[in-house]
């Protein structure tokens, strides 16, 4: 199975990669785990400002940040999954990708936020399940 952990570093990435490990039966070691970040685009006058090159080594450092603590974690457990990070709205870029790389699950923490909060803060989880074909997890 092709899993697709889309992962912001937070607390609720931390619970989604204690559930995985904790299900083996399901979760092993066996399936295919790509690791996806989205960064947030800087406004494009500081990116103008700084030029192309050193806002992509930002948004590259920024990914590395996120991702090499769960990269290391998932090895631990027997895991070695492929990284991938991009630019752009979060919500949006988890259900493209996990369309294009033709995914079976997309995994993800989440804050529970109720459907109040969903609609005046906005929830990335559910952009997720508004715009993704693939079935999707969510740990909260």
């Amino acid at each position: 199975m092709k899993i697709l952990l889309a992962v912001d570093g937070s607390a609720y990435t931390k619970k989604m990669l204690a559930y995985l490990t904790t299900h083996d039966e399901t979760f092993s070691a066996h399936n295919e785990f790509t690791l996806f970040t989205v960064q947030s685009p800087l406004p494009p006058r500081a990116r103008a400002a700084v030029g192309k090159e050193i806002a992509d080594g930002y948004h590259a450092d920024e990914a590395q940040k996120v991702t090499a603590p769960v990269v290391k974690f998932l090895q631990r457990h027997g895991i070695t999954p492929t990284v991938v990070h991009k630019v752009g709205q979060a919500g949006e870029s988890i259900a493209k990708a996990a369309a294009a790389g033709k995914f079976d699950l997309v995994m993800m923490g989440s804050h529970g936020h109720s459907a109040l909060g969903n609609l005046v803060m906005g929830s990335v989880a559910t952009q997720v399940l508004a715009h993704c074909t693939v079935p999707v997890l969510l740990v909260r």
